[in-house]
């Protein structure tokens, strides 16, 4: 199956850049959100009620209030998934989260291009930043969302016990 609602970046170095193609959600990826996220989110912390709310309702929880899943496929697999998420937020349209990678497919751009495709989305629905959460223990997400123009801004409330940095993007 050829996925028909594509987001083709430009690759900068393809022979770190494997083909990878960002399309949008449908139903034969939730289990893949679901997983990547689960897999990494266990692997550093532990799975908290904010990240089970998002990861077992994405349709009701993301999609359906206006909000957005992004998935990267290798060969047809998905290798990535981000989401953004719709804000009730007096200050930020919408939230970078739920960023994955495989550990098979960390290390070649996959996450720069997710994030890429996010902020287009954004963009293209007319908002004016970004806002994510993490934790400075992920060096490797850390330096990607300060490469992609995030700054850190600071005491804004969070669902998360391991949020120990929030970020924002303006546009």
């Amino acid at each position: 199956m050829t996925p028909t609602n594509t987001f083709a970046p430009e690759l900068t170095d393809t022979h770190t850049t494997p083909s990878v193609h960002i399309v949008d959600f449908e139903p034969q990826y939730e289990q893949a959100f679901k997983d990547l996220n689960k897999e990494w989110i266990s692997a550093y912390f532990k799975m908290e009620a904010s990240d089970y709310k998002s990861l077992d309702n994405a349709r009701s929880y993301i999609l359906d209030n206006g909000g957005h899943i992004l998935v990267a496929l290798h060969e047809n697999t998905p290798v990535g998934v981000c989401a953004l998420i719709k804000m009730n937020d007096p200050v930020y349209h919408f939230e970078l989260a739920k960023m994955a990678v495989s550990p098979t497919m960390r290390g070649k751009n996959i996450g720069w291009l997710l994030g890429q495709a996010v902020i287009k989305k954004a963009k293209d629905l007319g908002a004016a930043n970004l806002y994510l959460e993490s934790n400075t223990s992920l060096t490797p997400a850390i330096n990607l969302y300060r490469k992609m123009g995030f700054t850190e801004v600071y005491g804004r409330p969070t669902p998360y016990e391991r949020c120990n940095i929030q970020m924002e993007l303006i546009f």
